[in-house]
């Protein structure tokens, strides 16, 4: 297999994507978690493939570094957006995912935002394993639950640096209230309108970023009435604005086109 490839990342949240507009043979589940090796293949967190849509300027398809699928991943989505927009000399354009059609823009100062959508938050859109309150869940430490397009629970701390992600993160992905497993974020409140936010992702493991993590604690630290609907999120790997609006929740910052390469399977 001859592979073209172009390695991104948006704060260190590492992608490897594949441009499969036109004829372009697409990698298998097996090929994907190839790649994913750090050691032995590329490495990223999630890879994203680019289609031809029909309802929209192009589809993403994404994977996770262990082969299964995800309906959304935000920081790969502004990464694509910004190359598209590079491609075309467009300052908008619009990405279908499974998650559905998200309107992108160039936001200025090297920076390119992307409308999530609007956060899911009712039990079985997200989906729990049964009717339960997703403002706080039947778990130690009462996390809240969010959809956007795939599953996140929530944990308000007094300090994430303080807490045993590599511990927490995989017990919480496999909780049995997760049908489809889910994304683990710990959160503590910095500010009025800043949040310190550390993340363990699905199909993944710990992270230095993750867009849709990042949607969905503005989205829960609002709904708890702990911050309002602006805020800037510290990650591990740098700082990202979100804003939630009447159209959705709107994630902008920084993106990076790393290198470009082949993967010969």
């Amino acid at each position: 297999m001859r592979l073209p490839f172009m390695k991104m990342h948006g704060l260190g949240n590492d992608f490897v994507v594949i441009d499969g507009r036109g004829a372009m043979t697409l990698p298998d589940s097996d090929t994907v978690m190839a790649i994913a090796d750090r050691h032995r293949g590329v490495g990223f967190d999630q890879l994203a493939v680019i289609s031809d849509d029909d309802a929209a300027d192009a589809f993403l398809t994404f994977y996770n570094a262990d082969g299964s699928t995800s309906a959304a991943c935000g920081n790969a989505t502004r990464c694509i957006a910004r190359h598209l927009m590079d491609e075309t000399g467009r300052d908008a354009l619009r990405l279908r995912t499974e998650h559905g059609i998200l309107p992108a823009r160039d936001a200025g100062n090297g920076l390119t935002s992307v409308n999530m959508g609007p956060a899911r938050t009712r039990w079985d859109e997200i989906p729990l394993a049964g009717a339960v309150d997703t403002l706080s869940l039947p778990i130690e430490g009462a996390p809240v639950a969010t959809s956007m397009g795939n599953p996140h629970c929530t944990f308000f701390v007094e300090d994430a640096e303080a807490v045993d992600l590599a511990r927490l993160g995989p017990a919480i992905e496999h909780h049995p209230l997760f049908p489809q497993r889910t994304n683990v974020q710990v959160v503590h409140v910095a500010g009025p309108d800043r949040l310190r936010m550390r993340v363990w992702e699905r199909g993944v493991g710990l992270t230095l970023a993750s867009g849709s993590s990042s949607c969905a604690v503005a989205s829960a630290a609002h709904r708890r009435g702990l911050t309002g609907p602006e805020v800037t999120i510290k990650l591990d790997g740098g700082d990202i604005a979100i804003r939630i609006a009447g159209d959705g929740i709107w994630m902008t910052g920084p993106t990076a086109h790393v290198f470009d390469g082949i993967w010969r399977g």
